[in-house]
């Protein structure tokens, strides 16, 4: 009944849609917006019955053309639509005879008269880049910049007589995060979100519903075209004031300034926070302050003593540089191209040509900008380089910085060799001299290989847990930052060096990762011990030893994976064959949790790395240092570009915002099942991502009287405090044999005592301090019900007292199967005993499976057949049997019930980062 309903309701519905109304669009305008605007709403079932546009430049085609010249849609190209404010009679009567219900402008240049404007029924409707009616003109998405609005966005109106005042039909608005550029609004939101609103906006025209909302006067402003005599930087003004006149400017027409006699161009300004960096003083005229060049740009700075930092310059012969090289005379050596890069070299001579068509030969010596080229011919010869060569991946900067034709081809051959030397990975570290080493943390965002500061400048103070001081202050990714990494990943994955790498070469690079983890092995286990309170030595072994086999293991995998052949059923007398593929997912995202900050970190990353995807990670906030020491190791080990991102931060914030984000085609969690949920049920609404999801437990251990007591006890133990009990595995409830039970709790107390607690850098230390305050309350605050409740205290349930977040080891017994201990888990150095009678195996296994997590169980006995019996009847998704905490990167690791599903470690765990294609072909 329920299908039949189902398909009832899918039939109305298709009914419903059909029956929308469609009208006869013209399309006034030109871009590639116009072009998607055009494609959009002819996939709505719209008819355009007319194409108007410019004329072709140089012989090639306006992108909107060329779409509706491909459809056989009617184009006519005007190079104008009037005479000295009078309408073209022909052109306009060659406009009419389409008979369109609705002209739609998505971008126009042109003036088109008003008896084209209302000719249709339904009038013409313009799309503008600004919240109407502020910044009316044709620079608005410069103006939002330069005068600050913490909001853009975008206006459909019904057009008018006036400029950009017409009746609106339709907003949407945006943040403006504090570094964003002219590109970024336009890319993450105005180009996208504006197609979306037009295609929205005819319909709501064609069911009549659409509105018509004076435009207010009150707000209303209106700025002309900025151009480059207009665009100089006046000095006197805060530094975000100089910020926006840059950014505003950038890239056309240019914010500039005048140094050593001539006009510089100023691109990629961001905010700068903190000290005042080293650097080369330089002066600029206009300033009260020289700027300083730094190792990561030009450091400016504002009336009120504030910091921008600027990345990019541009001189008057259109040359274009790092800033961070201003005083730097070092020149490339000229390269022999091979006969196959000189034809490389003729077939971009044509395109040049092609572009500069007022150029008769095109030398050497010809630069691209002098000879009448402009940033939108920037864009052309990429894309008709990249049409002939896809394995030569320019972008727009690269010429800017090689404007001359030989310079040029010398770079081209360069990237397209390899041989591009990339800037040298800017770090800015944190330094500690500890455990006789100076260890040298990263502590800003890891986006697009680059470390940079969190777009809004927020930073946090990550915690030494053995004393409570901060070891230092850590960006604080925000959505923005997200918005970043993913556009990285997704470009990286999609169009970058990655994409094209094949299986054996994506292993070597992640063997040669591996080897260099090995290499800083020491540092690493020193920073997860003063980050994460880990004592050196499980560090040494298990944190970071642990990783590194599990990234070896991964880098193995990368050539062996592979589908298979399926035979099928054949009508006679084709012949088919039908086999499977198996391909990476995409962007995924990767949330990580504070117990075991590289190793988890290693296990779900190599996996995500070996399949061939790439990667946005969120260590835990408390947690980040290794992650980002992990990215720095990646750039080295030759990582290409936007495959690993790392953004440290709240997991409300930013781990929230990548379950939300639609490019993201895969999450990896590890964490509370309360969060997974949560995460669980985002990633559903958003775009139904993949999920895999490893979380809480309350892990059983069954010791039974016909064990090796002494084994029991010391593997009992392990299991409970190893790593200070921070351990998702850990046996979070212990049932023990009545006839053996006091002996036990005996023995389990004496060794106790024995434990040495204190600096996890000491290497006697056995307990190390618990990660951060708030847990160390946590647990004892666990310990505190579990005395109300009735539940006996042996040993422990105090804090140490010591500086540092440090807890005793902890005995409970008498736990009764209704008790707060006995259900939740304490993820602390809690041991949680509850005796069982004599022989009653399946009722101490009915107790040990009345729980809602399934992560991990043990049992201890001599009886093969009885451990066996146990292992089949535990509900839990790893049994270990006589030991314990026995992980492998071989072995298969995850959960049952609301311990979470999907499999971190060996083959299982590659699956988790595939999807299936099946492929069928008749011959």
């Amino acid at each position: 009944m329920l299908w039949k309903a189902h398909q009832l309701l899918r039939k109305f519905s298709t009914t419903a849609t059909a029956y929308q109304r469609k009208l006869k669009l013209a399309l006034i305008g030109q871009s590639i917006f116009g072009q998607e605007v055009y494609r959009h709403l002819q996939k709505e079932g719209h008819r355009v019955v007319g194409v108007f546009t410019i004329p072709d430049v140089n012989g090639k085609a306006d992108p909107l053309a060329l779409a509706a010249e491909k459809d056989g849609t009617p184009v006519f190209k005007f190079s104008r639509w009037r005479v000295k404010g009078k309408p073209i009679r022909e052109v306009v009567e060659a406009y009419k005879s389409v008979g369109a219900d609705l002209n739609v402008l998505p971008f126009c240049t042109q003036f088109i008269p008003m008896d084209v404007i209302d000719s249709p029924k339904h009038g013409s409707i313009i799309y503008h880049p600004s919240i109407l009616p502020r910044h009316r003109g044709a620079s608005a998405i410069n103006w939002t910049l330069i005068q600050g609005d913490k909001k853009a966005g975008f206006t459909i109106f019904w057009a008018d007589d006036g400029l950009d005042t017409g009746p609106i039909l339709l907003q949407r608005e945006c943040d403006v995060g504090r570094n964003d550029t002219v590109d970024d609004l336009y890319n993450h939101f105005l180009f996208p979100e504006g197609i979306n609103a037009m295609v929205e906006a005819v319909q709501l025209i064609a069911d009549g519903k659409a509105p018509r909302i004076p435009q207010p006067e009150e707000g209303a402003t209106y700025e002309g075209i900025q151009k480059k005599e207009n665009a100089e930087i006046s000095w006197d003004k805060p530094a975000e004031a100089l910020h926006n006149w840059i950014r505003g400017h950038d890239k056309v027409p240019g914010a500039w300034t005048v140094i050593d006699g001539q006009m510089v161009t100023f691109y990629g300004s961001s905010l700068l926070d903190g000290p005042v960096p080293p650097g080369q003083p330089l002066a600029i005229k206009g300033t009260t302050k020289p700027g300083l060049i730094t190792k990561n740009g030009l450091v400016l700075f504002g009336n009120d003593g504030k910091m921008l930092l600027v990345r990019n310059l541009q001189f008057e012969d259109g040359k274009m540089i790092p800033a961070s090289k201003y005083f730097s005379s070092d020149e490339m050596s000229v390269i022999e191209l091979t006969e196959e890069e000189k034809k490389m070299a003729e077939d971009i001579k044509s395109i040049w040509k092609g572009i500069l068509s007022n150029v008769a030969v095109i030398e050497d010596s010809t630069d691209f900008f002098k000879s009448g080229a402009t940033s939108m011919h920037v864009v052309r010869m990429i894309e008709e380089i990249k049409q002939k060569y896809s394995g030569l991946q320019l972008q727009n900067e690269d010429v800017y910085m090689a404007t001359k034709f030989a310079d040029f081809i010398q770079m081209a051959v360069r990237k397209l060799r390899g041989e591009d030397e990339e800037e040298e990975l800017v770090i800015d570290y944190v330094s500690k001299n500890v455990n006789n080493m100076i260890v040298k943390m990263p502590y800003q965002c890891f986006i697009n290989g680059q470390f940079m500061d969190a777009e809004e400048g927020k930073t946090y103070d990550t915690i030494n847990p053995t004393d409570g001081s901060i070891i230092a202050k850590v960006s604080y990714a925000s959505v923005a930052d997200v918005d970043k990494a993913v556009a990285a990943a997704k470009d990286a994955f999609e169009n970058g060096e990655w994409a094209r790498m094949n299986a054996r070469e994506r292993g070597r690079l992640m063997y040669r990762l591996a080897d260099l983890m090995e290499e800083h092995q020491e540092e690493l286990a020193t920073i997860e011990a003063i980050d994460s309170g880990a004592v050196y030595t499980l560090a040494l072994k298990t944190h970071v030893g642990m990783s590194v086999q599990t990234f070896r293991y991964f880098a193995g995998w990368c050539d062996k994976i592979q589908g298979s052949t399926i035979p099928i059923s054949q009508a006679r007398p084709n012949h088919n064959l039908t086999f499977t593929k198996k391909e990476p997912i995409g962007v995924c995202a990767i949330v990580i949790p504070w117990n075991y900050p590289l190793m988890m970190l290693a296990w779900k990353s190599a996996a995500c790395l070996a399949a061939g995807n790439t990667l946005v990670l969120k260590p835990a906030q408390v947690t980040p240092l290794t992650a980002l020491k992990f990215a720095e190791l990646s750039a080295k080990a030759g990582f290409p570009k936007g495959v690993i991102n790392i953004l440290p931060g709240s997991g409300g914030l930013v781990g929230q915002h990548m379950s939300e984000h639609a490019d993201i085609r895969k999450l990896g969690f590890t964490g509370s099942t309360l969060i997974g949920k949560q995460i669980m049920k985002s990633c559903a609404v958003s775009n139904l991502k993949k999920v895999s999801l490893e979380l809480g437990g309350k892990s059983p251990l069954i010791i039974f009287e016909d064990c090796e007591l002494d084994k029991a006890v010391r593997m009992g133990m392990g299991a409970v405090y190893f790593n200070k009990g921070e351990n998702c595995i850990a046996a979070g409830r212990l049932f023990v044999e009545e006839s053996i039970h006091d002996e036990f709790v005996r023995r389990v107390v004496e060794e106790i005592k024995k434990m040495k607690i204190g600096d996890p850098l000491d290497r006697a230390t056995d307990h190390g301090p618990q990660n951060h305050k708030a847990h160390l309350e946590k647990l004892l605050e666990y310990c505190e019900i579990g005395v109300k409740e009735g539940a006996t205290l042996v040993y422990g349930g105090t804090q140490v007292c010591r500086p540092g977040f440090f807890m005793e080891p902890t005995v409970f017994t008498d736990v009764e199967d209704h008790m707060y201990l006995a259900k939740e888990e304490s993820f602390g150095p809690v041991m949680v005993i509850s005796k069982f009678k004599n022989g009653d195996v399946d009722g101490v296994l009915k107790r040990a499976n009345s729980t809602e997590y399934g992560l991990a169980s043990g049992v201890f006995t001599r009886d093969l057949s009885k451990a066996l019996y146990v292992s089949e009847n535990l509900e839990a998704g790893t049994v270990f049997i006589n030991t314990y905490n026995k992980t492998d990167v071989a072995a298969p690791f995850g959960g049952f019930k609301q311990s979470g599903f999907g499999k971190d470690l060996g083959e299982e765990a590659l699956h988790e980062y595939l999807r299936t294609k099946a492929v069928t072909v008749e011959y």
